[in-house]
């Protein structure tokens, strides 16, 4: 049972180009999305809300803004990381079954959020908990999900209808896929190059140390 669970951790993958955009059935979509919504929450104040999308020509609208963001960063690149960068499919928004926006919402339960006081992003925190707990549930049912990133908020909030104050979080494609990558794709594109968890290790006060060997685009 504790190497099923850890063998979810080791599969789950950022998924762009294997959705099948077969249907998720809806006794699946339901034990994941209740499974993003027991994350823990600072003060309980579950601050997330899910938006299903499922409208062709709404999907459409956020594929296209995407690209052009896509373009924006592209322009910002060396000619070497441009061209590794070219490679690399960003998003799966239109092959995916449905889109799954993740809202978090700083108003839920305050102004006496109990342990935001100190820290203002502890909400925040508590959506992207939301996040990985759906992702994990996703995977452990075989299903993928990519987490699109290459938007502005405000063409989000404006598409989707969101109130003010209440910002998207994450656009989540979500589906049926062929497969899950046994290697990140950022990693067999060449992009960057994971770290070993013994870089990542401190024992008592954070040490500086030498950041290791550049990734493979950058040598």
């Amino acid at each position: 049972m504790i190497e099923e669970f850890y063998e979810v951790l080791r599969k789950r993958r950022d998924v762009r180009g294997e959705f099948t955009g077969e249907p998720i059935p809806e006794a699946t979509l339901t034990r994941i999305l209740e499974a993003a919504h027991a994350a823990p929450s600072v003060g309980l104040t579950q601050p997330w809300d899910f938006v299903l999308v499922d409208d062709h020509a709404t999907r459409e609208k956020f594929a296209k803004h995407v690209h052009e963001e896509r373009e924006v960063f592209a322009r910002e690149l060396t000619e070497d990381r441009a061209s590794t960068f070219a490679n690399i499919k960003i998003e799966g928004i239109l092959e995916a079954s449905l889109g799954i926006v993740v809202t978090y919402d700083p108003a839920r339960g305050a102004p006496d959020v109990l342990g935001r006081h100190a820290i203002a992003d502890a909400g925040l925190y508590s959506v992207c908990l939301a996040i990985q707990n759906l992702w994990l549930a996703a995977t452990a049912e075989g299903l993928g999900v990519g987490w699109v990133s290459f938007y502005r908020e405000p063409f989000l909030a404006e598409l989707l209808d969101i109130p003010a104050g209440i910002r998207p979080v994450a656009w989540l494609c979500a589906g049926p896929v062929s497969r899950l990558e046994t290697v990140p794709d950022l990693e067999r594109h060449g992009w960057r190059s994971r770290r070993p968890l013994t870089a990542a290790l401190h024992h008592g006060r954070f040490t500086p140390r030498d950041p290791g060997p550049a990734s493979p685009a950058d040598r």
